[in-house]
């Protein structure tokens, strides 16, 4: 049975910092890009990381490009998604994503609210 549960999200205060977890199992998690997306109320999802499968190569969305740093770990078949000087246009859900060829898993998505 495939899963992608993440954790981490919450209330924050602008220019605060969360630190996502997305722990997955059932397919072989090395061999995967693994993405964070997210969706704020009222828009499309959006890419906002993604890492290769050996974690050597990263992408980021402009909005994001200094602040959130995404990493994995193969051996504890985890993805992170750092999240420093965050701002209110970062409130949303946030979900991990699996991708190998056309599969694609996602996670149920964890909030984070950056309000003051």
């Amino acid at each position: 049975q495939v899963q992608l549960v993440e954790s981490g999200g919450g209330l924050v205060q602008p220019g605060g910092s969360l630190r996502l977890s997305c722990v997955a199992s059932g397919f072989i998690f090395s061999v995967y890009v693994m993405q964070w997306y997210r969706q704020a109320p009222g828009k499309e999802r959006e890419l906002v990381a993604s890492i290769s499968s050996t974690g050597g190569s990263t992408n980021y969305a402009d909005s994001v490009k200094g602040r959130f740093t995404i990493s994995r770990d193969n051996a504890k078949n985890t993805v992170y998604l750092q999240m420093n000087s965050l701002k209110p246009e970062d409130t949303g859900v946030y979900y991990c994503n699996g991708r190998w060829l056309n599969t694609n898993y996602w996670g149920q998505g964890t909030q984070v609210t950056v309000s003051s």
